[in-house]
């Protein structure tokens, strides 16, 4: 099954330090039965969409949680110069065993280990262009999931850019460009 899994720049360094990663709650998402059932119509490719957009705000969730309000993520130092940039990213995997998590949401699956680089299909990650949208997306992720109609549109900013596709092996350039 391919998932697409949320991620930030500082999970994709890991990846590729490790060649591993175990996502966050081992959490995932996927063309699930529930999600094509909740669509009317759409081929595969457009329920792939669906849950890599899903993946990519769950990246925005992700980046609010690595640094504190207000204060731009610095590296494991505390030097700002080792700064992460706010950029989305998302791992699409081929993996053997998800289970479905419809409680949570129609294309929320639930990875039963760790995924490694060979799993790895393609990364998709944030153009520097959309760096300062994101920016403004993380301060109010957490508003727009409660319905506040001003921080959804800071959101819709911030989805309006598409994600660039990465090989696996471009992944360590495109680290190292960052």
């Amino acid at each position: 099954m391919r998932v697409y899994i949320p991620a930030t720049i500082a999970m994709l360094q890991k990846l590729v330090a490790e060649q591993e990663l175990d996502p966050v709650s081992r959490t995932a998402f996927a063309v699930t039965p529930a999600l094509r059932e909740a669509y009317a119509s759409g081929d595969d490719d457009e329920l792939a969409e669906v849950a890599m957009t899903e993946a990519a705000r769950a990246s925005l969730r992700l980046l609010a949680s690595e640094a504190p309000e207000g204060e731009p993520s610095e590296g494991a130092a505390g030097d700002a110069s080792t700064a992460v940039p706010h950029r989305r990213a998302v791992i699409a995997a081929d993996v053997e065993d998800a289970k479905l998590r419809p409680d949570l949401d129609d294309a929320v699956v639930r990875l039963a280990g760790p995924v490694t680089m060979a799993m790895v299909a393609s990364v998709h990650v944030d153009l520097s262009e959309a760096e300062a949208a994101i920016e403004r997306a993380v301060a109010v992720v957490d508003a727009a999931d409660l319905g506040d109609a001003d921080a959804e549109f800071v959101l819709g900013d911030a989805e309006d850019h598409e994600l660039a596709w990465y090989a696996t092996q471009e992944l360590p350039f495109l680290l190292d460009l960052l």
